[in-house]
């Protein structure tokens, strides 16, 4: 049996919107799965931040127990957000004294701090007086609180002058060896 060429195109038609249907189907299943990415991901971050809140509020009685028996502070604040001339500022738990101690301690809380948490940290510190200008006589230091710790990196804070402290038995404890020098931002 013979196919004539009309047959032929009328095959190659039908196989033209066929492929255009799946072509059509296909876009709209990739737009749903990249829609429910996103939204899993903002689910994800939801958790993660919710998390970070957590170990926040977990690391703050024995936080602020640690901040006035070890260095005198007076005035222990957690969760301190600052705005000016439209830059912001947030500060896990800032604490200072003034008088004869005259110091402040910036502390930054993670459940499991990376690299990147050396740095905000920093910046952190960096700013502080730029936001804080009724402190800027007083000696600053940083604290770098956290859950777990890698050997590598609590080393790797130690040699940048900061402070750290880890979670033991639900109590935040310095973790500095006897000859720990803090430095001064």
């Amino acid at each position: 049996m013979a196919t004539t060429a009309d047959e032929v195109w009328a095959l190659l038609r039908q196989l033209a919107e066929s492929q255009r249907e799946t072509d059509q189907l296909l876009q709209e299943s990739k737009q749903e799965t990249d829609r429910q990415i996103r939204e899993l991901g903002k689910q994800i971050g939801g958790l993660g931040k919710k998390f970070g809140s957590f170990t926040e509020g977990l690391a703050l009685p024995s936080m602020k127990r640690l901040l006035q028996e070890r260095f005198g502070m007076e005035i222990i604040s957690p969760s301190v957000r600052v705005s000016k001339a439209g830059q912001h500022l947030e500060i896990d738990v800032l604490a200072y004294a003034s008088g004869d101690i005259n110091a402040a301690y910036v502390v930054e809380v993670k459940s499991h701090p990376r690299e990147e948490s050396i740095t905000q940290l920093k910046k952190l510190l960096q700013k502080f007086r730029t936001f804080f200008p009724e402190h800027k006589n007083k000696k600053l230091y940083g604290i770098l609180a956290a859950v777990d710790w890698s050997p590598n990196l609590k080393e790797l804070v130690l040699s940048e002058g900061l402070y750290v402290a880890r979670i033991h038995d639900e109590v935040f404890e310095l973790e500095i060896p006897p000859d720990f020098q803090p430095r001064l931002w």
